[in-house]
């Protein structure tokens, strides 16, 4: 009789883990919004911003990877002089 109580009280507690997280992370999204505010509000483009931070979480090896595919790509489009 203990094991199926033990798995309701131990679903429960994944549950409310999660649901304390979808919080955390509900919060940190706001902060966000705010510092990307904070940063249109200096006169910086965001959209430039937001890239920079992607770009920022690759390691160089990646980036360059990618810079190299993107200019090939522009390249056979005629779009590089």
């Amino acid at each position: 009789m203990a094991k199926p109580n033990f798995a309701k009280d131990q679903l429960r507690s994944l549950v409310e883990r999660v649901e304390r997280l979808e919080e955390e992370k509900t919060a940190l999204t706001g902060d966000i919004r705010e510092v990307y505010a904070e940063a249109k509000g200096h006169g910086f483009d965001t959209k430039i911003v937001r890239q920079v931070v992607r770009l920022r979480k690759l390691d160089s090896t990646e980036r360059e990877e990618r810079d190299a595919l993107l200019d090939l790509y522009m390249s056979a489009l005629g779009m590089v002089n």
